[in-house]
């Protein structure tokens, strides 16, 4: 079943793994169940199984945006597959239709210190279909059972469900509860309550922007969910987790694979929740965990989707992944590496300011874990190579290896070079301070990116214990660095749509615009963030403006503000708005069909909205500076 190795490759395999682990060789079992894992179903034809299946049910591909989303102030990097759809989610009406899937590469910053377990990583791909209106439970659930049991062959023995139990006025969801009954007797399971069926209250199984049902506000959109959970019958349940297991035990014996989010009611005005009369679809599943599932490993870092790049680090450290000492610094590197290499294409680079920071702090940790490994700095060249690795194991879907590693591997190098003498440096320092505490901690993991764990350990041979108030103290104070849109694993979130913000998105299209015609034919966007307070445009020019240009474009804007243009949008065929002469961001993926807003006669861009009706409706615009950011980049704020 989708076997991609032949035998030469599997005996070269076997006998890396015997060279590198040396001693190590009595621990055969698991290192045959590795071997066996790439063997199964591998990512490539799990994407080409989930593409099929939903396009069979009439779903359109929806392409993936980029990790650093454009115009969405709210979050560092795309969290979930479903950001790019919120205006549709809010009911504009969408190209594509009404029945969208897509595979999303995302990243969550937040989840950075939580990798070194067997299955949190920072970067991971996000599975998703919608139903904009159009169908809702009955379809939703059966498709998802039937893809799972039929096209990727899970056991459904081993598939349990979740489901809303009701409360705060709000019914249990026994629509759900009676599908699920039906789609596992069709299999011969009497599934019931407590039996492959489990219930849980609004933190556990409901949706919304605010939370739980009582802190909706009047107006406010929300939903049960119903989430898909994996057993592994090979991890016995911890008792210091609670008597009896259950799907959302921590114990690990079960895995959220995916995560359905019915988008039903409205709350009203005395508290009370009405249907909505167009009832969406969220489904959220991760690659990742559907090959753990796929692979019966609770160990994500042991399938096919991380394996390959694991062996690369076995190599270069002579160390062995199956003992077991080893595995949470081998696990961070693989998961940073690879977040690494996708920023790094996506085109942020290492700095002190979001995004790049976020790179910058996946590098550093990366670099110390692998010098504690080594027990010496690791060579610049040797981690680079490893991201190789990476860009061979997604080659063809958003990689060409040839080309993209005389991107990716100078990067890698070039900051984990500098980083090298800084860390040197740290270690120096941290022998010479005596006694430690909870900000020296904090300074040590922001300045050089020591993780706390390795001050702690340094500090403990030195019978010193860190205050973690004072650490929690200052890691809080910084913590706006590595926000994230998103909340839980597979639930959604919906971007700002205050009436500021709609207005500065509109100014963004009538800068880019405005540009094009002071500074020329050359310009191309790079990026924008907009805020309530502000907006931000980052654009390629040969030239920095000069004063006499930026007064030049503010008051060519501030004109067509003036004109109160009309602002309309139309949903035609891509290559007909690309004839139009309608601006796109270059970075991004567009459908088939798109959408493009018009400004007047002035203005044609590719965008999902939303827009003012009225170019009189954003007052004025006043640049507030304009500054270089890299080699023919520049950024403007604006008001």
């Amino acid at each position: 079943m989708g076997n991609r190795l032949g035998h030469t490759n599997l005996t070269k395999i076997w006998a890396d793994r015997c060279n590198v682990i040396g001693r190590n060789i009595h621990k055969t079992s698991v290192l045959v169940n590795s071997i066996i894992h790439l063997m199964t179903i591998d990512h490539f034809k799990l994407r080409q199984l989930f593409a099929d299946f939903y396009k069979s049910n009439g779903h359109v591909e929806v392409p993936s945006i980029p990790l650093v989303p454009k115009d969405d102030p709210t979050t560092l990097f795309t969290g979930s597959g479903m950001q790019q759809l919120v205006p549709y989610l809010l009911g504009e009406i969408h190209p594509l239709g009404t029945r969208l899937y897509d595979i999303q590469p995302c990243i969550r910053a937040q989840d950075i210190d939580e990798v070194g377990d067997n299955r949190h990583d920072s970067f991971f791909e996000m599975i998703g279909n919608w139903s904009l209106g159009d169908y809702f439970k009955k379809e939703q659930l059966s498709w998802f059972f039937s893809f799972l049991i039929n096209d990727i062959k899970l056991d459904p023995l081993k598939l349990y469900v979740t489901a809303f139990k009701g409360e705060d006025g709000l019914p249990q969801d026994t629509e759900s509860i009676e599908i699920w009954k039906a789609e596992f007797a069709k299999v011969g399971i009497k599934a019931d309550i407590g039996n492959h069926i489990y219930l849980y209250d609004a933190t556990k199984n409901w949706w919304s922007r605010a939370g739980v049902p009582h802190n909706m506000p009047t107006g406010e959109p929300g939903g049960p969910d119903s989430e898909m959970f994996y057993e592994f019958t090979q991890v016995k349940h911890d008792v210091e987790f609670g008597k009896e297991c259950h799907p959302n035990c921590d114990c690990g014996r079960f895995l959220e694979i995916g995560n359905s989010v019915f988008m039903q009611y409205k709350k009203n005005s005395d508290g009370t929740f009405a249907q909505l009369p167009k009832q969406n679809v969220d489904f959220g599943g991760g690659l990742e965990r559907f090959i753990m599932a796929m692979e019966n490993n609770p160990d994500m870092f042991e399938t096919s989707i991380f394996f390959p790049i694991i062996q690369e680090i076995e190599k270069i450290t002579k160390l062995a992944y199956v003992d077991g000492k080893n595995k949470p610094a081998m696990r961070i590197i693989a998961d940073h590496l690879k977040a690494s290499v996708f920023l790094i294409k996506d085109g942020v680079l290492p700095s002190n300011k979001e995004q790049g920071y976020v790179l910058r702090r996946l590098l550093r940790r990366l670099t110390v874990k692998l010098r504690n490994l080594l027990g010496k700095l690791p060579s610049p060249e040797e981690v680079a190579a490893v991201s190789g690795k990476v860009l061979e194991l997604y080659e063809g879907i958003y990689f060409n290896p040839s080309e993209d590693k005389e991107l990716v591997r100078p990067i890698i190098a070039d900051e984990i070079k500098k980083f090298s003498i800084s860390l040197e440096k740290g270690i120096k320092l941290i022998e010479k301070i005596p006694t430690i505490n909870g900000k020296i901690a904090f300074d040590l993991y922001q300045s050089y990116g020591f993780p706390l764990e390795v001050t702690m350990e340094i500090y403990k041979e030195k019978g010193q214990q860190i205050n973690m108030k004072e650490y929690i103290s200052e890691f809080n104070r910084h913590k706006e660095l590595s926000r994230s849109a998103s909340a839980g694993k597979f639930k959604g979130g919906l971007a700002d749509g205050s009436e500021q913000t709609i207005k500065y998105h509109t100014a963004t299209h009538l800068l880019h615009q405005v540009l094009f015609d002071v500074l020329g034919k050359d310009i191309r966007q790079e990026g924008s963030n907009i805020t309530s307070e502000r907006l931000r445009f980052d654009f390629y020019c040969t030239h920095k403006p000069t004063e006499v240009e930026l007064k030049r474009i503010e008051e060519m804007l501030n004109s067509k503000i003036k004109e109160s243009l009309p602002v309309e949008f139309k949903i035609v065929p891509k290559k007909e708005a690309e004839l139009l002469g309608a601006k796109s961001f270059f970075r991004e993926k567009y459908p088939d069909m798109v959408k493009v807003y018009f400004i007047g006669n002035y203005s044609k861009e590719f965008c999902g909205g939303p827009h003012v009706k009225n170019t009189s409706k954003i007052g004025s615009f006043t640049i507030m500076k304009c500054e270089k950011i890299g080699n023919n980049l520049f950024r403007i704020y604006a008001k």
